[in-house]
């Protein structure tokens, strides 16, 4: 290969030679031969991307410690990508049984929930070299660049294996529906496809003879948009769903992100996995390192339940704010904050967590609510009692100020959806309708309808309570928080 280069540019330079030699002046050739030079280096260099290798064992290479046991909350999740690698480990016996070996598994989830971890965790479990890359590598302007490093990708996972003496390689595609999306989308710009034929092409080239034996996996959170071509068996014959963990997920992450963390007597992680309803593993990870950093700053050896709870706010809310309304604002922030706990725990007994008017992201303040249980489905009645808890805080400013503010319009809204939901699900007085043919008029009708009987379901529950409100209100603004516990506590006084 370097000789035919070496007579090539041998040649190129005899030629320059001879026609400058008979009077004809080569510089327009040499700037386009130099031009077009240029080009090849870059779409050489462009195909040739450095993936993240895992799991081989040259020393620039970083030593896979990830496993099954350093994740939570997905053991669902787990189960089932086990027993799919199960049949790649043991091989003797999926021959045995005429099974054959999976191609690709597919990781689909919300972000946060661990899908990179799982497929590091599957890398160790299988003693493969690991390959990590992401859908938006793939994708360039000069043409051809995407298919070259699909391949590129499979030629380096088989030769990482070999070099570490490795029966087997993961190929792992983060965000593969940048790669992977439907054919046809992109009209004026077929790089795309021709990216996703390449990789079809490649999971169809895998063998269980191969020397090497390739997987696939990859993960996403949206496989609607997905190519149906890729999701066929015989390339992706797995899809493992790894969902938001429950109550159980949640208390066993705390445990994992904790363990290495001096706790207080007070931290009891049953009630924080209680309080982190909808957080995902991540999430929780940022909640354990901010209540750390917590503690450091305050100086303490020890991290709190009250730094958790901190923490909580912080990840769900955002930091603190400098920004301190005005105290006519302040006032009726505080007053709308204590009509939404005071609607929550009279429709449900110990449901407010906390209520502040410490500003955090665009809010000026909020009432925190705690869940009992991880909801899947709810009643009528219960979406009914949700908008008048959103409704509280208006119906209080109306009370208390006999007018309302700006501040209530992402209540509405939330009103609003739930509302809507009701209608949909068939829990309006409509009863069973379809979404796409119910007029629109009559869809607002009942909206307006649904909202206006819990507004004044709320209305109801507050006017005789002006004074509990004015009490609530002064002391959430001398302390700027007031605990689910501490509000209870001045209601029965």
């Amino acid at each position: 290969m370097v000789m035919r280069r070496e007579i090539i540019l041998g040649a190129a330079i005899a030629l320059l030679v001879f026609l400058y030699a008979i009077g004809f002046d080569p510089t327009p050739v040499i700037i386009l031969g130099g031009f077009f030079i240029a080009m090849q280096f870059i779409k050489i260099n462009k195909g040739s991307k450095t993936f993240q290798v895992v799991g081989g064992t040259a020393e620039s290479e970083p030593v896979m410690t990830v496993s099954f046991a350093d994740i939570g909350g997905q053991e669902v999740a787990k189960r089932e990508l086990l027993e799919a690698l199960d049949f790649a480990k043991d091989i003797s016996k999926t021959k045995k049984l005429g099974i054959r070996p999976l191609k690709g598994i597919l990781l689909v989830g919300p972000p946060g929930t661990g899908k990179t971890m799982l497929a590091k965790a599957s890398a160790n479990y299988t003693k493969s070299a690991f390959i990590a890359t992401s859908g938006s590598e793939f994708v360039e302007m000069y043409a051809g660049v995407g298919a070259q490093r699909v391949r590129a990708l499979f030629d380096k996972a088989r030769q990482v294996a070999e070099k570490s003496g490795k029966e087997s390689a993961i190929v792992f595609i983060d965000e593969i529906d940048v790669l992977g999306g439907k054919r046809g989308q992109h009209s004026s710009h077929l790089e795309y496809d021709q990216t996703l034929n390449q990789l079809l092409v490649e999971m169809d080239g895998l063998r269980p003879s191969d020397k090497v034996r390739v997987l696939v996996l990859a993960a996403t959170n949206r496989a609607d948009l997905l190519d149906p071509a890729l999701l066929r068996p015989g390339r992706f014959d797995r899809q493992v769903q790894v969902d938001l963990p429950d109550k159980k997920g949640r208390h066993r992450i705390l445990g994992i992100h904790t363990r290495n963390k001096p706790l207080g007597a007070d931290v009891d992680l049953t009630q924080l996995a209680k309080e982190t309803y909808g957080f995902s593993g991540a999430h929780l990870e940022s909640l354990a390192n901010e209540a750390a950093i917590l503690a450091f700053r305050e100086g303490k050896d020890s991290i709190a339940m009250a730094d958790f709870k901190e923490a909580v706010d912080k990840v769900m809310m955002g930091e603190r704010l400098d920004r301190r309304p005005i105290d006519s604002e302040l006032s009726r922030v505080a007053m709308h904050e204590v009509g939404h706990a005071l609607v929550s725990e009279l429709l449900n007994p110990s449901s407010v967590a906390a209520v502040t008017v410490t500003s955090r992201g665009r809010a000026l303040g909020y009432m925190r609510p705690t869940p009992e249980d991880d909801r899947f489905l709810y009643t009528a009645a219960e979406l009914r009692d949700q908008i008048a808890v959103t409704l509280g805080g208006a119906v209080a400013e109306q009370i208390a100020f006999g007018s309302r503010s700006t501040g209530s319009a992402n209540d509405f809204e939330q009103a609003t959806r739930l509302a809507r939901q009701m209608v949909t699900a068939g829990l309006s007085q409509l009863g069973i309708v379809s979404k796409e043919d119910l007029p629109p008029d009559k869809m607002h009708n009942a909206i307006s309808e649904i909202i206006a009987e819990e507004e004044q379901r709320a209305l109801g529950l507050l006017q005789d309570k002006l004074d509990f409100m004015s009490r609530a209100q002064r002391i959430l603004i001398e302390n700027e928080r007031l605990s689910g516990e501490e509000l209870r506590t001045i209601m029965v006084a």
